[in-house]
């Protein structure tokens, strides 16, 4: 039997994406996600299952969308990811689990990131996650989780059902972590977030925003306040620079706080929230991973006339997920590619007026396993523009490592830690991107469910 083309999930049309910040990807209906199920070889090997880092039983979940049975797939996927509706839209599935996929090698393989987002909006609307939520007995052992973001729901979710009294302790006014900083509204809508962390509470993890550990407390108090265990999830929050000359003038951003601007403090709805920001008539933006895309495609919908991307690769080597550069190219976004920025330019003011940059051919392969960029002598150029958004990455705030120096942390300041995510300073644990550097979402939280596990190993076996 021929086997069946996969679904396509619908989106909002181009005309309305660009004028407002509603969620671009709609999901599937119900008759889709069942067709795209039912494409599913159910191998006995489970391929599918090595490309999740948190494990989850991937055919079960999809055999159950199969035979319309959506309350015994959503426990199976709550079983291993505390987030379905978050992972189901911003995991990279396609160089995960969907690349493990038997059906990739024949045609195209199952869209599980699709499947598990409909569960999981499917038990959002239908109220079922309170019902589901089950813990065992209170242990009254307290523990500590530094961080709200990916590894740090995860962790806290772990514990929490295994009976432990969980704090989480956020820096910022909200708990999501670079779920509601990071990640523009019309890509994860904050109030699925919210619904997430809902659960949290619902498991009677004790969440306090605007506390900052390092600053509020040190880790040391934390023990002294009686906290077995301390869980470190603080990401990578600090952005990275080009360290390049007039990288000071106005109007030029991080990605880091241009997002933070307009998704958490709601920028984009001025001046019903008081937080204006200024995106000019031509924007560049500096890198070529999602958060690029995701800065690219904001300014457009902040009114921006153009708007590029300025990478120093080709798009074959672009780090974003092919999904993010489509929608990227559909809204408009236009990209100047082997393009190296050498220095910012401005006026009298100090204000940007433009970028000289250098024009670049591809040589080896550097260590990433992509041609690495080789300047073009003499190619020098001016890029005129009003507004530069730096995208190249992040790195983690050394805030705790330098108020706590029994937590070692390597060169480029993150954690150091064991196989089992144990920290050096004993009762202190890390994972997500405080000790990967910069990783996906699904990727902190495989490290978090390793943390968590050890967590309470040490526990019970008298460790800690």
């Amino acid at each position: 039997m021929p086997i069946k083309k996969r679904v396509e999930m619908r989106k909002l049309p181009v005309e309305e994406r660009v004028k407002s910040f509603n969620e671009v990807a709609l999901g599937l209906t119900e008759e889709q996600a069942i067709e795209e199920a039912k494409r599913c070889l159910q191998c006995p090997n489970h391929p599918c299952i090595d490309g999740c880092p948190v494990g989850i039983n991937i055919p079960a979940f999809i055999k159950k969308i199969a035979e319309k049975d959506f309350l015994s797939a959503y426990r199976i996927i709550k079983e291993k990811n505390a987030i379905p509706a978050i992972t189901g839209r911003v995991c990279p599935q396609e160089v995960q689990c969907e690349a493990k996929c038997t059906l990739q090698r024949i045609k195209e393989p199952i869209a599980i990131g699709a499947l598990e987002r409909f569960v999981a909006d499917w038990a959002i609307r239908e109220g079922v996650i309170k019902e589901e939520i089950t813990k065992a007995p209170p242990n009254n052992i307290k523990v500590a989780v530094v961080g709200s973001g990916p590894s740090g729901i995860t962790v806290a979710a772990d514990l929490a059902k295994l009976g432990y009294e969980v704090t989480m302790f956020e820096a910022l006014h909200k708990p999501g972590g670079v779920l509601v900083y990071g990640i523009p509204e019309f890509r994860l809508p904050k109030r699925i977030v919210e619904y997430e962390i809902n659960y949290l509470k619902d498991l009677g993890v004790d969440i306090q925003t605007n506390t900052v550990i390092g600053r509020t407390y040190t880790i040391k108090e934390l023990f002294q306040n009686g906290y077995r265990a301390i869980f470190l999830g603080t990401g990578a929050g600090m952005p990275k620079f080009l360290n390049i000359p007039g990288e000071t003038l106005v109007n030029i951003y991080t990605a880091n706080e241009f997002l933070t601007r307009t998704n958490l403090m709601k920028a984009y709805l001025f001046p019903k929230y008081d937080t204006p920001i200024k995106v000019g008539s031509k924007v560049a933006v500096i890198g070529g991973g999602n958060v690029a895309m995701d800065a690219a495609r904001t300014a457009i919908r902040l009114g921006a006339g153009e708007v590029y991307i300025v990478y120093r690769r080709t798009e074959e080597e672009m780090p974003a997920r092919r999904d993010e550069v489509i929608n990227a190219k559909e809204e408009g976004v236009k990209f100047q590619l082997l393009t190296q920025p050498i220095r910012f330019v401005g006026d009298k003011d100090k204000r940007l007026t433009g970028i000289e940059c250098l024009k670049m051919q591809l040589g080896e392969p550097d260590a990433s396993g992509r041609r690495r960029p080789v300047p073009i002598k003499g190619s020098e150029f001016i890029f005129e523009v009003d507004t530069a958004i730096i995208a190249i990455g992040c790195h983690p705030n050394p805030l705790i490592a330098n108020t706590t120096p029994e937590i070692k942390v390597n060169e480029e300041g993150c954690i150091i830690v064991d196989k089992q995510c144990r920290a050096s300073m004993k009762g202190v644990y890390a994972a997500g991107d405080i000790i990967l550097g910069e990783a996906t979402v699904i990727e902190a939280m495989g490290t978090g469910r390793i943390a968590s596990t050890t967590i309470h190993q040490d526990i019970k076996e008298g460790r800690i």
